[in-house]
């Protein structure tokens, strides 16, 4: 058709594609072609099944994290009232503000906002405090969000969880959790439920499963509240809420099952060891190069271990960051490198998106640019 495939040295990024489904998983979605079924049926005994596997109470299967916190969001808001749900986006009569830590604002709590809710900060730019939590909670709060990402170090300025859930609870508030990568290591995989929180969203695509796949977790009530606010509550209760756009249909549905059963049972051992070779081979490959630093990143929690961190002396290679990530995208093949998101002048390579032999390409490519 024209379209040019690239190699993915980005990691699981929904601009590229995100993941490729394992054999398992491709054949429960096979297997699923084989017959039709009622869609919410599928979802509930889906659902049933994930909990059980997770220890959690209850679980629904979704078009990604990204929608789990959609349909969350409008179950705080309006619960199973069906009048309300069909009244949403408008949010008239009814709790709409979600409260987020000034320092937790992200990317993707756009996402919180699609149903109609207003994100209100909780504390400013230099950290939250119990008090301040506590003075933002009202009559007008729909939930408290909080967002877990393991892999950096906990920031000391913020509540943590469980700082949050006391308070927040305590006032009769739900909290729900974004922790859409926390699967690994896999005491962390609904963990944050566990703890207490009302709701947690889960990027299925990280396990293996379509790129368009998620699910929540949480309470049997919450996660009822979300089934009415769905594409199931849409066309089966004939209850025209927010999620009608956001379907998924059973092959989904059964591959998300089979990435679960898939990661729970994993050698775990030697998916690491697998990342690590790649990155080693990056790795090896960029050492002893004038003005470039790399090494090994070390994190092997959540959905993207390993991969290679590295700084450019401009001086001496001739090039900052940016240069080097688009002589890498205009190269042939193009490469898809990025810099770092926390703001440091730093480009990170994963290897969660490259297939056999491309760490050796990628690696290979970068050292011929920085050599000159």
């Amino acid at each position: 058709m024209g379209a040019t495939p690239v190699v993915n040295a980005t990691g699981s990024v929904t601009f590229l594609g995100g993941s490729t489904p394992n054999g398992e998983v491709k054949a429960a979605m096979d297997a699923a072609d084989s017959a039709f079924i009622q869609l919410a049926h599928l979802e509930q005994v889906a659902g049933d099944r994930i909990a059980e596997m997770l220890g959690v109470p209850a679980a629904y299967v979704t078009s990604g994290a990204g929608s789990a916190l959609t349909l969350a969001t409008a179950a705080f808001m309006a619960g199973t009232d069906e009048a309300k749900i069909e009244q949403l986006p408008n949010t008239d009569g009814m709790p709409n503000e979600i409260l987020i830590q000034k320092r937790q604002r992200y990317w993707y709590d756009r996402c919180l906002e699609f149903a109609g809710a207003t994100l209100v900060d909780i504390g400013d730019e230099n950290g939250t405090t119990a008090d301040d939590l506590r003075a933002a909670i009202s009559e007008r709060t729909a939930a408290v969000h909080w967002v877990a990402y393991e892999q950096q170090p906990v920031d000391p300025s913020i509540l943590t969880l469980e700082e949050t859930l006391e308070i927040a609870h305590a006032a009769g508030k739900p909290v729900m959790v974004d922790g859409a990568g926390q699967i690994f290591p896999l005491e962390n995989f609904g963990k944050y439920i566990k703890m207490g929180a009302d709701f947690q969203c889960i990027a299925a695509k990280y396990m293996g499963a379509p790129h368009s796949t998620g699910f929540a977790l949480g309470t049997k009530e919450v996660i009822e509240a979300i089934s009415h606010h769905s594409f199931v509550g849409y066309e089966t209760n004939r209850i025209r809420g927010i999620g009608r756009p956001q379907k998924i249909d059973r092959q989904e549905i059964m591959g998300v099952v089979a990435s679960v059963q898939r990661w729970l049972t994993l050698n775990h051992e030697d998916r690491l060891a697998e990342f690590e070779s790649k990155s080693q081979e990056i790795l090896t490959r960029l050492q002893g190069i004038p003005g470039v630093t790399a090494w090994l990143n070390p994190n092997i929690m959540g959905h993207m271990p390993y991969g290679v961190f590295l700084t450019l002396d401009k001086d001496v290679t001739g090039m900052d960051i940016d240069g080097l990530v688009q002589r890498l995208k205009d190269g042939d093949p193009s490469i898809w490198t990025r810099r770092a998101l926390d703001g440091a002048d730093r480009l990170d390579i994963h290897v969660f998106g490259l297939v056999d032999g491309e760490s050796e390409l990628v690696g290979t490519a970068m050292a011929k640019i920085l050599k000159g």
